[in-house]
């Protein structure tokens, strides 16, 4: 059964493009951007600092591999999108109710507490940068408050050209740090061979790494931007795709850069960072030694680039899902890409309502610390989460849900499983890891 532009109403069928481009091209990438751009954050870019200052250059290879995981799972979720015309969480409804229960309790939780580490971490490069202006809770209320009023009054098309802005500085920041601490072409090239170090826990660190770069429920949002970009059909398969290759080859630039900086400038002076953003204010204060104030303030700069886009990315990105996942509650009929694209999400109430939650709740953690069994929570269904959304992805797309000429080959397949293996392995350490002696 077809509808009145000529798309297939039924989602068995393959849809017919509408307005689509013949072939791909550079000019019409842009989500690939966004999903970079949220996807690596501070904790991200601290991971790969600690690597290179702890192993130099000798996990390189597990930096790479890390973005060609991502690159499956991404062009997964927008293969899906584009090839059923259905959004991610209505596959996911598809599968059972147990889906629409996880991701409730989900998206709540992480919600609140993520939102709390967004502010935070944004906050601190402001505050390194103007120390005496205000405290850093107050930085990262400004923080959240400013992403709240961005996102509310702007739709997808602005979004996007705010996020290319903050990558183009991030990537300036990030390549000329690496160019500036000088690194060893030759040690470089030799990381590319995939070697494991000979240290305690080096298999999970290393796992760590390639599970850690660039993003995690960003992925599933990259589906929502692609549809959000008005890319709907089948017929924007190919540019999709060049999208995808385009956002894990800037993370690739992004983490290598980060790896050659704790490679060169920390391992041979046997510096170590803290964890999380404090860990970049750390190498501020180094580069301000080494190279003077001006390039510190400049890579502080950076850091901010790379803290609010994340901040930004996930008040748009997650609250689109959020108001899909409400609006196909409501409805109980399919759940369409063109919904998305026709901007009705990003003006309807549950998108708003979660903007608000990732913004007001949250500001209570900065000021009274984390509840403790409440981080316990959130750290196990972000363990979960990864798994949950390679493993449904391999079922969405190898099943009659998917048109047949669009199902996962022999390679997705592979990379899928082996994501799902690999997050799998993560979320039990980080389930394991937990404190439970001190939950009850």
């Amino acid at each position: 059964m077809a509808d009145t532009t000529g798309n297939t109403t039924d989602s068995g069928t393959s849809r017919s493009p509408d307005s689509s481009p013949r072939k791909s091209s550079w000019r019409y990438i842009g989500p690939g951007i966004v999903v970079a751009a949220t996807g690596v954050g501070a904790g991200d870019l601290v991971a790969t600092l600690i690597a290179g200052s702890n192993f130099g250059y000798t996990l390189l290879w597990a930096a790479v591999v890390g973005c060609l995981v991502k690159i499956s799972l991404a062009e997964a979720a927008g293969r899906w999108h584009l090839s059923t015309g259905r959004t991610l969480f209505d596959g996911w409804a598809g599968l059972g109710r147990w889906t629409t229960w996880f991701f409730a309790v989900y998206v709540v939780i992480w919600g609140f507490v993520y939102g709390a580490a967004a502010m935070s971490a944004t906050a601190l490069p402001l505050q390194a940068l103007f120390p005496d202006v205000m405290d850093l809770e107050w930085w990262g209320m400004a923080c959240g408050l400013a992403g709240l009023v961005f996102v509310w009054f702007n739709k997808y098309a602005v979004f996007e050209k705010v996020m290319t802005v903050l990558v183009g500085v991030m990537f300036v920041v990030t390549v000329y740090l690496a160019v500036r601490v000088t690194p060893n072409l030759g040690d470089a090239f030799a990381g590319l061979v995939p070697v494991v170090p000979d240290e305690p826990d080096a298999v999970l660190n290393t796992l760590g790494l390639i599970g850690g770069v660039g993003g995690t429920i960003t992925l599933a949002a990259y589906g929502y931007w692609v549809n959000a970009k008005g890319w709907t059909s089948t017929g924007w398969m190919k540019v999709m795709r060049l999208d995808n290759r385009v956002a894990y080859l800037t993370t690739g630039v992004f983490v290598v850069a980060m790896l050659v900086v704790g490679a060169e400038l920390l391992h041979a002076a046997n510096i170590s960072l803290s964890g999380g953003g404090k860990g970049l204010v750390q190498l501020g204060d180094i580069l301000a030694e080494e190279y003077g104030t001006a390039t510190a303030k400049f890579f502080l700069i950076g850091f901010f680039a790379t803290t609010f886009t994340s901040l930004i990315g996930v008040w748009h990105g997650v609250s689109l899902m959020f108001a899909d996942f409400v609006g196909r509650l409501r409805s109980k009929t399919e759940a369409k890409g063109e919904e998305i694209a026709s901007g009705r999400r990003e003006r309807s109430w549950p998108f708003r309502a979660y903007l608000l939650w990732l913004t007001f709740p949250p500001i209570v953690l900065l000021f009274q610390g984390e509840p403790f069994r409440l981080v316990i929570i959130y750290g196990v269904l972000g363990a979960a989460f990864m798994p949950f959304l390679a493993l449904t992805l391999i079922w969405l797309l190898n099943s009659s849900r998917t048109p047949a000429e669009w199902r996962s080959g022999m390679l997705s397949n592979t990379m899928l499983a082996v994501a799902g293996l690999l997050f799998l392995v993560l979320g039990v350490r980080e389930i394991w890891d937990q404190p439970w002696s001190d939950f009850f």
